[in-house]
């Protein structure tokens, strides 16, 4: 079997449908481009959807009397069932096809948002957060191979914007509907289920991008599945990948917190904004450089990373939120950076029938460096505090990305 080219910029092989799944298709009538936008669209809708309750975690504590650790529970049980989705259906779409593990991914947010709505105790809040996560676990690496399968040329660009885009539209979305709208915790969640609803309606009208193959109960077992060909360069990259998600475990779980009681910032906004800058900063710098060679990235990215937590944390020590936006705006370059250069070097080296395997091995690592310093995070605060946490967090982070960064240029040597 020849492995895909390592160049990033040279296509992807097209895959190839059966009899039927053509016949199908062409009823379908719609072309291989709506289904990259559908799948884009849906993609971000999911991320919206996971990071729509980030700027919400302080009315919670209000409401719910909830602790710093309790909010880290709460984010560390919906990356925990996202990662059990993972290792389960994460390649279930290369054997079914893309569209009925989307249809199920929609409706496993439909539901979610339903909870959420009704959420009254940190209970039912916990079960909303699992129901979330396995509807990430299962339509990201759906998502993400529909839109390799449909648009080879700008499919890893596309793929490393939309996690991105989404979880900057929903902590800015979530963060102004709590400073205009009334009853936020209701509202928010009802504009995304309306939004998920008509991304199932639509879907019946997508076409397939994939073949159907023998083996889908064999792949529902817990494995990872890492391509020979792709084991080195995902080995290499490690470093930079957990600095950068780690980084963005710090936002989505306790930088509201920390804003809010570490410097004393009252609005909910403020927790929102720093959220959003991060990602779309990131979003920025993915589409910004795109035809920045993946070494490059990875070089830039490490190094502005580091540089944006330190200035990060310098603007939490002296209470300065201005110093902590532009620390964040700094931080989110490196991280869009870091992120684009590993999957510039990744995605490429799969081969078809491999793309979401791949990506599911890929996510499963980067979320557990989003979850379980988070989840250390929480545990410490009680023990060292909330500041403390942060600093050690931060001094965590920049290391990891001087790791890297070195690591990158003596590989270039």
């Amino acid at each position: 079997m020849q492995a895909c080219p390592a160049n990033p910029h040279q296509e992807l092989p097209a895959v190839a449908l059966p009899p039927a799944a053509q016949a199908q298709t062409q009823a379908r009538a719609l072309p291989a481009s709506a289904m990259t936008l559908f799948s884009f669209t849906a993609a971000m809708l999911v991320a919206a959807s996971s990071s729509a309750t980030t700027p919400l975690y302080h009315l919670y504590q209000q409401s719910m009397h909830l602790t710093p650790f309790w909010i880290t529970v709460v984010f560390a049980i919906y990356v925990a069932s996202l990662l059990a989705a993972l290792l389960t259906v994460g390649s279930l779409s290369d054997y079914v096809g893309r569209r009925p593990v989307i249809l199920a991914a929609l409706l496993l947010n439909a539901v979610a948002m339903l909870l959420f709505a009704e959420a009254r105790d940190v209970g039912q809040l916990i079960l909303a957060r699992t129901i979330q996560g396995l509807c990430v676990g299962t339509g990201t690496t759906a998502l993400g191979a529909a839109i390799l399968d449909t648009n080879r040329a700008r499919g890893p660009l596309l793929n490393s914007v939309t996690a991105f885009l989404g979880m900057t539209a929903g902590s800015l979305g979530a963060a102004g509907l709590i400073s205009l709208a009334p009853d936020p915790l209701h509202l928010i969640y009802e504009i995304l289920f309306a939004l998920t609803a008509l991304m199932i309606a639509l879907l019946w009208i997508m076409p397939e991008s994939s073949s159907r193959k023998m083996g889908a109960l064999a792949s529902l077992r817990p494995h990872v599945s890492v391509p020979r060909q792709s084991q080195a360069i995902l080995l290499k990259l490690t470093p930079a990948n957990v600095a950068c998600w780690a980084l963005g475990g710090l936002y989505l779980s306790l930088m509201p917190t920390v804003v809010a009681t570490a410097m004393h910032v009252a609005s909910p906004w403020i927790g929102g904004v720093v959220v959003s800058i991060l990602m779309l900063t990131a979003a920025i710098v993915v589409a910004a450089c795109r035809n920045w060679p993946a070494r490059r990235l990875v070089l830039t990215g490490t190094g502005t990373l580091s540089l944006g937590v330190a200035v990060s944390m310098v603007g939490i020590a002296q209470q300065q939120v201005a110093a902590l936006l532009i620390g964040t705006l700094i931080a989110g370059t490196g991280f869009g950076a870091t992120f684009s250069g590993t999957l510039r070097a990744l995605l490429p080296t799969a081969e078809p029938h491999q793309r979401a395997g791949l990506l599911s091995a890929f996510y499963l690592q980067s979320y557990l460096a989003f979850a379980l310093p988070a989840l250390a995070a929480g545990l410490s605060v009680p023990l060292i505090g909330l500041t403390a946490v942060a600093y050690l967090y931060g001094a965590v982070i920049i290391l990891l990305a001087i790791i890297s960064m070195f690591a990158s240029l003596w590989s270039g040597r």
